[in-house]
């Protein structure tokens, strides 16, 4: 049997996530961070779920997502309820989930070609 090494149709793969670190292409991130299929946003200033408010998500939405997914870190943790809000009155789907659970869900809806945009929170 042979077995071939299919490469994603999308600029961007996640190859690794926990609570401390990311591992985007070759690059490793320690710094929370914003992810599409197309682009990688380093340097997103949330530090924490519990912290996250409209303002936090608006880089997010700005990609004109049709979801969100936030990976909380090792942990799953909700934002509070402005922040769930600021995604779902314009219509975007958002799940809450660990990094390793948003890294997997992403690569899912990456190659179904859906528009999915990830946030990613780290050092949490």
């Amino acid at each position: 049997m042979q077995l071939n090494h299919e490469r994603p149709d999308y600029a961007y793969s996640l190859r690794a996530a926990d609570g401390r670190s990311a591992k985007v292409n070759e690059q490793v991130l320690d710094r929370s961070f914003i992810l599409t299929p197309a682009s990688l946003h380093p340097d997103w200033p949330v530090a924490s779920a519990q912290a996250l408010d409209a303002e936090g998500l608006a880089p997010l939405l700005a990609l004109n997502p049709e979801i969100v997914l936030l990976g909380t870190g090792a942990c799953q943790v909700f934002p509070p309820a402005e922040a769930m809000a600021a995604c779902l009155t314009r219509g975007v789907g958002i799940e809450v989930m660990t990094n390793d659970a948003a890294a997997r869900t992403f690569h899912i809806l990456a190659g179904e070609g859906r528009r999915v945009v990830a946030g990613f929170i780290l050092g949490a």
